[in-house]
C-alpha cells in the first residue's frame, strides 16, 4: 500500500504544473472575459482554457486555433440552419452532421470537428440565435485559449526537465540492449538474446514518449521567454532523437539475426562483445554530455573507437546471420555518430573501410 500511494504522489508530482497552470487559466479566462469583455455568463471562456492547456502539454498554438474555428463554425452553421428550420431532435442531427462536415473540410484536426459539433448542439437548444450567444462563444473561446497561453509563457516548465527523464529512458533502453546482445553472444546464451530481443519489441513507446516531449519542449522554449536559453540545449536532444530511434530499431535488427546465429550455432567473432559493450558506454557518455549541455565529443570518439575494429578483417563471419549482424554492427554506428550531431555523411566517412588495403 505504502508503494502504492508513493507512486501515485509521484505520478501527481510530475503533473502538478500542468494542473496548476490549468486551474489558473480557467479562473483567469472567466475573469477577463467578466470584468474585462464584460459577458455575464462566459462558461465556455474557462472550457476553451483546460481544451487548450489540458494536464498533457504540446501543439498549445494549434489547438487554440483549431478550438476558435472549431466554435466558429458550429456556431455559425448552428446560427443559420436554426433560424430556417428551428430546432428538434433531426434539425440537432442535422446541424451537427453539417458542422462537423464543414471543420472536417476546412482542417483534419480532432479539435474543430469536436468543438464544431458540440458548439453546434448548444446554439441549436441553449443558445437559440436570437439570444445572440454565438458570437460571445467565440469572443468566449478567444478568451480561453489567449489566457492559456499567456499562463503556459508566464509560468512555464522547465522542457529540459521533461527532455532529460525520458531521453534517460531511450539511452538507458538502448544501453541494456547493447549490453544484453554483447553478453548472449559472448555466451553463446540464445536465451538471454531472445529475453533482449523481446524487450526491445517494446522500445519504440519510450521513443515515441520522447519525441512527444521534445515537441512539447520546443513550444514551451519558444512561448515562453524566460525558457528561450533552453533551445540551444534543447537543440542537441531533437538532433539526437530520430538517430536514436533508428539506432534502437537497428539494434533490433542485430539481436534478431543474433539469436538467429545462436541457434544456428553460427561462429561470430570473438572480438565482437567488446565492440558491442563500447557501444553500449557511449551511449551513457553520450547521456551524460547531453544532461550537461555539452557538445557529445567523447561519446563520439568512443564510437569512433569501436567502429574502428568494425572491418571484415577482424569481425569476419561466414554464416548468413553472422554477417547481417556484422552490418548492423555498422549501421547502428552511423546511428550512433548522427545522435552526437554528425550528418549522415560525416558519419559514414568517419567509418572504417569494410576491408584492408
Amino acid at each position: 500500500m505504502r508503494d502504492q500511494v508513493a507512486r501515485r504522489l509521484k505520478r501527481w508530482r510530475s503533473a502538478a504544473l500542468p494542473i496548476g497552470q490549468t486551474a489558473l487559466a480557467a479562473g483567469l479566462s472567466w475573469l477577463v472575459a467578466t470584468e474585462v469583455v464584460g459577458h455575464a455568463h462566459p462558461f465556455f471562456a474557462p472550457i476553451a482554457a483546460v481544451v487548450c492547456l489540458g494536464v498533457s502539454l504540446g501543439q498549445r498554438f494549434r489547438r487554440v486555433v483549431e478550438l476558435v474555428v472549431g466554435v466558429s463554425v458550429g456556431v455559425g452553421v448552428g446560427d443559420v440552419l436554426i433560424s430556417l428550420i428551428g430546432s428538434g431532435p433531426w434539425q440537432i442531427a442535422l446541424v451537427v452532421g453539417l458542422a462537423m462536415s464543414a471543420a472536417v473540410l476546412l482542417d483534419g484536426g480532432a479539435v474543430i470537428a469536436l468543438q464544431s459539433g458540440s458548439s453546434a448542439v448548444l446554439v441549436a437548444t441553449l443558445l437559440p440565435p436570437s439570444t445572440g450567444g454565438g458570437l460571445d462563444r467565440m469572443v468566449d473561446a478567444l478568451v480561453g485559449g489567449l489566457v492559456g497561453l499567456a499562463v503556459t509563457a508566464l509560468l512555464p516548465a522547465n522542457p529540459l526537465t521533461v527532455a532529460h527523464r525520458h531521453a534517460k529512458v531511450v539511452l538507458g533502453e538502448l544501453t541494456e540492449a547493447l549490453r544484453g546482445v554483447a553478453t548472449a553472444v559472448a555466451d553463446h546464451d540464445a536465451v538471454q538474446a531472445a529475453g533482449v530481443l523481446a524487450r526491445l519489441r517494446g522500445s519504440q513507446a519510450a521513443v515515441d514518449q520522447f519525441t512527444s516531449a521534445l515537441k512539447t519542449g520546443g513550444e514551451i522554449a519558444t512561448i515562453a521567454p524566460v525558457r528561450w536559453r533552453s533551445r540551444h540545449d534543447l537543440g542537441r536532444y531533437e538532433t539526437a532523437a530520430a538517430p536514436l530511434d533508428y539506432a534502437l530499431r537497428n539494434t533490433r535488427v542485430l539481436a534478431r539475426r543474433a539469436l538467429a546465429a545462436l541457434r544456428d550455432g553460427e561462429r561470430m567473432p570473438d572480438v565482437l562483445p567488446d565492440v558491442l559493450r563500447q557501444y553500449a558506454e557511449a551511449v551513457e557518455v553520450l547521456r551524460t554530455e547531453l544532461g550537461r549541455g555539452d557538445e557529445p565529443k567523447k561519446a563520439r570518439a568512443v564510437i569512433r573507437d569501436a567502429v574502428a575494429s568494425a572491418t571484415t578483417h577482424e569481425l569476419g563471419g561466414e554464416g548468413f546471420s553472422t554477417k547481417v549482424v556484422l552490418a548492423q554492427v555498422r549501421s547502428v554506428a552511423v546511428d550512433l555518430l548522427q545522435a552526437t550531431g554528425l550528418t549522415r555523411a560525416e558519419a559514414v566517412e568517419s567509418l572504417p573501410p569494410l576491408t584492408r588495403r
